[in-house]
């Protein structure tokens, strides 16, 4: 037990290692004039429960005192009393903990290079009376020994600050005339010094402003815009004029003096006398060239004069620059160009957004063959601009260069608009319109066509920016299809409106070729028709106007009995339509034979004057004549007892008009007679006399009479 004891007592009472505080380093120290002396230093990171004192020793090493830091870890101590300047001070920082301290090395400080003063205070800012362009700047020094002083200057707070340097010696006077200024422009000044061995300057004054004096207009920078010729012969002349670059902004000007004459004839010279506030005026010269002057005056004198020549209408201008480039630069756009006159140093560079009325912006370019303008200054950052180079050379203008930029670019506002025609089987052409500049946010640099069939694969085309109109092939024939544009810049794209269409079952070039086949077909068969019938005319008027029986001839008396009505050759013209008649008489046993033969004889004659009248009857007349014949012609035992048989004069056989005889049994009108079941049927009429059997028909009474 003891044995366990013994060795645990050492583990237990063993010793713990202090943790001292951190050695203070890079003291560095400042003496705030009249106000305090103060030391800081770079204590250990993380140092917790650590207090810091000061040693100072001054008075050239008689004197000390001590400063404690305000704070648990604060790494600043100020002294405020007993400051004693110029003099010498020694400084050594301890820091302290629970466990122990530590001291710093001593460090050697020389208030005249540690002196930090005051701003000055700026009390007047003012113009020299008869002194042009320049300001006297006062102040209240801040101490009385030699100081160093910096001015710093701008003009319409707008402008970069300017800084100018000097020393004041310890009797100097606290002024300062600021020259080289603007006529006429409002300067805000400020002002900071320091002892002429510190390394510390106080802070910048509180600005003040003062104007210089006014002086007459420095001068004028003129340019112009050319319209077309009128009717009349006058062409309307924009004169465009500005304040010269390094003009007072301020500038005051009562008006301005426009003069223009033609080239060759001075003595025709007119002025004008303008106030226009936007510096410009509208001329209507002739067609020849002009040469033109500005001057601007104030009450106390005139500008220099600023000229330009317009050129004739027909002059060519010469072509001086081959290229222009533009690039952006943080928030600048750079516009350079190359040109092939060396001797040209003057330009004029122009710059309007890419509307209908927008004013023109424009400046001249001396010496340099570069412009640069801020981002500020383009009102409409994600619009297209036109920019133009024109060179200006001693005796006119040359030809100008154009260029378009946007500034900064975004996706358009809105897609175009797309439609779709000539639809066809597997073509079909697609037209959209431009996205309007306003809603373009930059350039167009192209537009992709995406189509896709119904339930189908999707495929896209992209075309060129100057491209409005395409033909999209090899489409499914008869499919519907949903199709639309995206118009694309340099930040992206928007789609247009959507379109459905569906392609052709048939083209239009299909059905002409089917309506050709058709209508050659046709045209060939008519031709063959008509040749067939000219090589032989009866087939073809037999096919065409088919024979139609005479019913004269048919058997169809057969089947009804009537009573005929035959046409009458050679008889008496006396003789009436009623005695034409056949009536009923008594029919002897040869009159079928003697109607034969005689019935020959009256058709060959008949035939050759009546045929025309015969076939009109025929063929539906209005006087047609019918003749039916009964199938077989009773025998003259066959006629009915009692009845009054009649035989007309005239016939064969002695049968006429005043003769009567026996021909066929009578049915008392009660209908057709009957026939006979045991006789044969004649054949139908086939045109030939010869093989025909001419039947006499069954004369009915009056009022049985029929007529087919």
């Amino acid at each position: 037990m003891w044995a366990w004891a013994l060795w645990l007592l050492p583990l237990l009472c063993r010793p713990t290692r202090a943790a001292l505080p951190a050695k203070p380093e890079n003291i560095s120290c400042i003496y705030h004039y009249k106000r305090n002396f103060t030391c800081t230093w770079s204590p250990e990171k993380g140092a917790n429960h650590t207090w810091y004192q000061v040693k100072r020793t001054h008075t050239f090493g008689e004197d000390s005192d001590t400063c404690n830091s305000t704070s648990e870890g604060r790494a600043s101590c100020s002294f405020v009393r007993l400051i004693t300047y110029p003099d010498i001070y020694q400084i050594q920082v301890q820091a302290r903990n629970a466990d122990g301290m530590a001291e710093s090395d001593v460090t050697v400080w020389d208030l005249d290079t540690i002196i930090k003063v005051e701003p000055p205070v700026i009390f007047s800012v003012k113009p020299v009376p008869g002194v042009k362009r320049m300001l006297r700047v006062q102040w209240a020094k801040p101490v009385s020994s030699a100081l160093n002083y910096t001015l710093r200057f701008r003009a319409n707070g707008s402008d970069p600050w300017r800084e100018v340097s000097f020393e004041k010696e310890m009797d100097g006077d606290s002024a300062y005339n600021l020259t080289g200024l603007q006529a006429f422009a409002v300067y805000a000044v400020a002002l900071r010094c320091a002892a002429w061995k510190s390394k510390f300057w106080s802070g910048w004054s509180r600005e003040e402003a003062g104007m210089t004096e006014e002086e007459a207009p420095l001068g004028l920078d003129v340019w112009r815009t050319l319209g077309p010729a009128r009717a009349d012969g006058l062409r309307p002349v924009m004169l465009l004029w500005k304040k010269a670059r390094g003009a007072p902004p301020l500038e005051r000007t009562l008006g301005y003096l426009v003069q223009y004459f033609p080239e060759n004839s001075t003595h025709l010279a007119k002025t004008e006398n303008t106030t226009h506030e936007h510096q410009g005026l509208e001329l209507y010269l002739g067609n020849e060239t002009y040469w033109v002057s500005v001057v601007s005056y104030n009450s106390l004198g005139h500008s220099p004069t600023a000229t330009l020549r317009v050129p004739a209408v027909a002059e060519q201008p010469v072509q001086c620059i081959e290229a222009v480039q533009t690039h952006f630069t943080a928030d600048w756009l750079v516009v350079t160009w190359q040109s092939s006159a060396p001797d040209v140093d003057a330009w004029i560079v122009e710059w309007l957004p890419d509307l209908e009325s927008a004013p023109l912006c424009w400046e001249p370019v001396s010496r340099a063959r570069n412009w640069t303008i801020q981002r500020g200054s383009l009102r409409l950052p994600f619009w297209c601009y036109n920019i133009s180079v024109h060179p200006v050379l001693q005796d006119g203008v040359g030809q100008p260069y154009r260029a378009q930029v946007s500034f900064e670019q975004d996706v358009p506002s809105a897609g175009p608009v797309t439609k779709v025609e000539n639809i066809g089987v597997k073509t079909v052409t697609v037209t959209w319109k431009e996205v309007p500049k306003s809603q373009r946010n930059g350039f167009i640099s192209n537009y992709t066509i995406f189509y896709q069939a119904e339930n189908g694969e999707g495929f896209s085309r992209t075309v060129d920016p100057s491209t409005l109109r395409y033909g999209l092939e090899s489409l499914t024939r008869g499919t519907p299809y949903t199709l639309q544009v995206m118009a694309s810049t340099r930040a992206g794209g928007t789609n247009g409106t959507r379109v459905n269409f569906k392609t052709l079952s048939i083209s239009v070039l299909e059905v002409y070729l089917i309506t050709a086949l058709v209508g050659g077909g046709l045209l060939i068969l008519t031709v063959l028709t008509v040749a067939y019938g000219l090589r032989r005319p009866n087939r073809l008027k037999h096919l065409c106007w088919p024979q139609v029986p005479n019913p004269a001839q048919s058997s169809l008396a057969t089947w009804v009995g009537l009573q005929t009505k035959l046409p009458q050759k050679g008889l008496d013209d006396s003789v009436t339509a009623e005695d034409r008649i056949l009536k009923p008489c008594p029919a002897p046993s040869d009159l079928i034979d003697k109607l034969v033969v005689n019935f020959e004889n009256f058709l060959e004659e008949v035939s050759s004057e009546e045929s025309g009248k015969g076939r009109e009857n025929i063929l539906g007349g209005e006087n047609n004549e019918y003749v039916t014949f009964p199938h077989q012609a009773p025998t003259a035992t066959e006629g009915a007892p009692g009845k009054p048989q009649h035989r007309r004069s005239g016939w064969p056989g002695g049968a006429g008009p005043g003769t009567e005889e026996p021909l066929l049994p009578s049915a008392q009108g009660a209908g057709p007679a009957r026939v006979p079941e045991h006789g044969p049927p004649n054949p139908y009429l086939k045109n030939s006399v010869t093989t025909r059997e001419f039947l006499v028909s069954e004369t009915l009474p009056d009022h049985g009479r029929r007529e087919i």
